[in-house]
Protein backbone atom coordinates (compact mmCIF):
# COMPACT_ATOMS: atom_id res chain seq x y z
CA UNK A 1 0.00 0.00 0.00
CA UNK A 2 1.27 3.44 -0.91
CA UNK A 3 1.84 6.00 1.80
CA UNK A 4 -0.37 9.05 1.30
CA UNK A 5 1.14 12.51 1.52
CA UNK A 6 -0.71 15.81 1.15
CA UNK A 7 0.67 18.44 -1.18
CA UNK A 8 0.10 21.95 0.16
CA UNK A 9 -1.07 23.11 -3.25
CA UNK A 10 -3.91 22.54 -5.66
CA UNK A 11 -1.65 22.91 -8.70
CA UNK A 12 -2.20 19.79 -10.86
CA UNK A 13 1.12 20.28 -12.66
CA UNK A 14 3.02 20.20 -9.38
CA UNK A 15 1.09 17.13 -8.26
CA UNK A 16 1.95 15.09 -11.34
CA UNK A 17 5.58 16.25 -11.25
CA UNK A 18 5.93 15.33 -7.58
CA UNK A 19 4.05 12.04 -8.02
CA UNK A 20 6.38 10.99 -10.86
CA UNK A 21 9.44 11.42 -8.64
CA UNK A 22 7.99 10.25 -5.32
CA UNK A 23 6.38 7.18 -6.90
CA UNK A 24 6.17 5.19 -3.66
CA UNK A 25 3.81 7.86 -2.29
CA UNK A 26 0.23 8.68 -3.18
CA UNK A 27 0.39 12.47 -3.52
CA UNK A 28 -2.98 14.20 -3.08
CA UNK A 29 -3.73 17.92 -3.21
CA UNK A 30 -4.84 19.69 -0.05
CA UNK A 31 -8.06 20.65 -1.84
CA UNK A 32 -9.24 17.04 -1.44
CA UNK A 33 -9.38 17.78 2.29
CA UNK A 34 -10.96 21.23 1.81
CA UNK A 35 -7.78 22.81 3.16
CA UNK A 36 -7.48 26.49 2.29
CA UNK A 37 -4.19 28.16 1.42
CA UNK A 38 -2.49 29.72 4.43
CA UNK A 39 -0.96 33.21 4.47
CA UNK A 40 2.74 33.10 3.61
CA UNK A 41 4.06 35.31 6.39
CA UNK A 42 7.66 34.07 6.35
CA UNK A 43 10.60 36.13 5.19
CA UNK A 44 12.42 33.17 3.60
CA UNK A 45 11.50 30.35 1.23
CA UNK A 46 12.15 27.86 4.05
CA UNK A 47 9.79 29.62 6.47
CA UNK A 48 7.00 29.84 3.90
CA UNK A 49 7.35 26.19 2.87
CA UNK A 50 7.20 25.09 6.53
CA UNK A 51 4.13 27.27 7.15
CA UNK A 52 2.33 25.66 4.20
CA UNK A 53 3.38 22.09 5.06
CA UNK A 54 2.41 22.53 8.71
CA UNK A 55 -1.03 23.84 7.71
CA UNK A 56 -1.64 20.90 5.36
CA UNK A 57 -0.47 18.34 7.96
CA UNK A 58 -2.59 19.96 10.68
CA UNK A 59 -5.82 19.91 8.70
CA UNK A 60 -5.34 16.51 7.03
CA UNK A 61 -3.69 14.53 9.82
CA UNK A 62 -1.26 13.20 7.21
CA UNK A 63 2.37 13.88 6.27
CA UNK A 64 2.65 16.93 4.01
CA UNK A 65 4.91 18.34 1.34
CA UNK A 66 5.09 22.02 0.44
CA UNK A 67 7.31 24.13 -1.70
CA UNK A 68 8.08 27.80 -1.90
CA UNK A 69 9.95 29.22 -4.80
CA UNK A 70 10.71 32.38 -6.65
CA UNK A 71 13.07 34.42 -8.75
CA UNK A 72 16.16 36.03 -7.22
CA UNK A 73 17.80 38.78 -9.29
CA UNK A 74 21.31 39.71 -8.18
CA UNK A 75 21.10 43.35 -9.34
CA UNK A 76 17.90 43.72 -7.26
CA UNK A 77 19.55 42.32 -4.10
CA UNK A 78 17.66 39.05 -4.45
CA UNK A 79 14.26 40.56 -5.23
CA UNK A 80 11.57 39.62 -5.97
CA UNK A 81 12.51 36.54 -3.88
CA UNK A 82 9.77 35.35 -1.52
CA UNK A 83 7.51 38.07 -2.96
CA UNK A 84 7.77 36.72 -6.52
CA UNK A 85 4.05 35.91 -6.82
CA UNK A 86 3.03 39.34 -5.48
CA UNK A 87 5.93 41.55 -6.52
CA UNK A 88 3.68 44.09 -8.26
CA UNK A 89 0.99 43.90 -5.55
CA UNK A 90 -1.16 41.45 -3.62
CA UNK A 91 -3.32 40.31 -6.56
CA UNK A 92 -0.84 41.09 -9.32
CA UNK A 93 -0.84 39.03 -12.51
CA UNK A 94 2.20 37.16 -13.81
CA UNK A 95 2.50 39.83 -16.51
CA UNK A 96 2.47 42.69 -13.98
CA UNK A 97 5.13 41.01 -11.84
CA UNK A 98 7.31 40.36 -14.88
CA UNK A 99 6.94 43.96 -16.09
CA UNK A 100 7.98 45.30 -12.68
CA UNK A 101 11.17 43.23 -12.76
CA UNK A 102 11.97 44.48 -16.28
CA UNK A 103 11.26 48.09 -15.26
CA UNK A 104 13.58 47.78 -12.26
CA UNK A 105 16.34 46.42 -14.50
CA UNK A 106 16.03 49.04 -17.26
CA UNK A 107 19.43 50.63 -16.60
CA UNK A 108 21.23 47.40 -15.68
CA UNK A 109 23.79 46.13 -18.20
CA UNK A 110 23.45 42.68 -19.75
CA UNK A 111 26.54 41.53 -17.82
CA UNK A 112 24.83 42.32 -14.50
CA UNK A 113 21.46 40.64 -15.15
CA UNK A 114 22.24 37.31 -13.47
CA UNK A 115 19.62 35.56 -11.40
CA UNK A 116 18.17 32.25 -10.45
CA UNK A 117 15.00 30.43 -9.67
CA UNK A 118 15.17 29.04 -6.14
CA UNK A 119 12.94 26.31 -4.72
CA UNK A 120 12.64 24.89 -1.22
CA UNK A 121 10.73 21.63 -0.70
CA UNK A 122 9.68 20.63 2.84
CA UNK A 123 8.35 17.30 4.10
CA UNK A 124 6.70 17.20 7.53
CA UNK A 125 5.66 13.90 9.11
CA UNK A 126 3.02 15.70 11.19
CA UNK A 127 2.00 19.21 12.23
CA UNK A 128 4.51 19.43 15.08
CA UNK A 129 7.42 17.71 13.32
CA UNK A 130 10.51 19.20 15.05
CA UNK A 131 12.84 18.15 12.20
CA UNK A 132 11.17 18.64 8.82
CA UNK A 133 13.13 17.47 5.80
CA UNK A 134 14.27 20.46 3.75
CA UNK A 135 15.66 20.28 0.22
CA UNK A 136 16.69 23.15 -2.02
CA UNK A 137 17.31 23.55 -5.73
CA UNK A 138 18.43 26.45 -7.89
CA UNK A 139 18.40 27.13 -11.61
CA UNK A 140 20.83 29.80 -12.85
CA UNK A 141 20.03 32.15 -15.71
CA UNK A 142 20.12 35.67 -17.11
CA UNK A 143 17.20 38.11 -17.05
CA UNK A 144 16.29 39.17 -20.58
CA UNK A 145 15.18 42.67 -21.60
CA UNK A 146 12.03 41.36 -23.37
CA UNK A 147 9.83 38.28 -23.08
CA UNK A 148 10.54 35.25 -25.26
CA UNK A 149 8.37 32.16 -25.58
CA UNK A 150 4.85 31.21 -24.56
CA UNK A 151 5.28 28.08 -22.45
CA UNK A 152 5.52 28.01 -18.68
CA UNK A 153 4.30 30.77 -16.39
CA UNK A 154 5.52 33.55 -14.12
CA UNK A 155 8.97 34.80 -15.01
CA UNK A 156 9.76 32.01 -17.50
CA UNK A 157 9.59 34.33 -20.57
CA UNK A 158 12.43 36.56 -19.26
CA UNK A 159 14.60 33.79 -17.75
CA UNK A 160 17.34 33.05 -20.30
CA UNK A 161 19.37 29.84 -20.22
CA UNK A 162 22.74 30.56 -21.82
CA UNK A 163 23.70 26.90 -22.20
CA UNK A 164 20.50 26.20 -24.16
CA UNK A 165 20.22 29.52 -26.00
CA UNK A 166 16.58 30.05 -25.07
CA UNK A 167 14.26 31.26 -22.36
CA UNK A 168 12.57 28.92 -19.93
CA UNK A 169 9.29 29.74 -21.73
CA UNK A 170 10.75 28.33 -24.96
CA UNK A 171 11.26 24.89 -23.42
CA UNK A 172 8.68 22.13 -23.54
CA UNK A 173 7.10 21.21 -20.20
CA UNK A 174 9.07 17.97 -20.21
CA UNK A 175 12.39 19.76 -20.78
CA UNK A 176 11.65 22.35 -18.11
CA UNK A 177 10.64 19.67 -15.59
CA UNK A 178 13.98 17.89 -16.10
CA UNK A 179 16.04 21.06 -15.55
CA UNK A 180 14.11 23.23 -13.14
CA UNK A 181 14.82 24.34 -9.59
CA UNK A 182 11.71 22.47 -8.41
CA UNK A 183 12.91 19.24 -10.03
CA UNK A 184 16.34 19.59 -8.39
CA UNK A 185 14.81 20.22 -4.95
CA UNK A 186 12.35 17.37 -5.39
CA UNK A 187 15.10 14.91 -6.40
CA UNK A 188 17.02 15.82 -3.24
CA UNK A 189 13.88 15.39 -1.15
CA UNK A 190 13.28 11.97 -2.71
CA UNK A 191 16.83 10.95 -1.73
CA UNK A 192 16.18 12.08 1.87
CA UNK A 193 12.94 10.09 2.01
Amino acid sequence: MQDTVVLASGNRGKISEIQSILCRYNVVPQSEFDIQDVDETGTTFIENAIIKARNAAKHSGLPAIADDSGLEVDALNGAPGVYSARYAGKDASDAANLEKVLANLTNISDAQRSGRFHCVMVYMRHENDPCPLIAQGTWEGIILRHSRGTNGFGYDPIFYLSELGCSSAELSSEEKNRLSHRYKALKKLAEFL
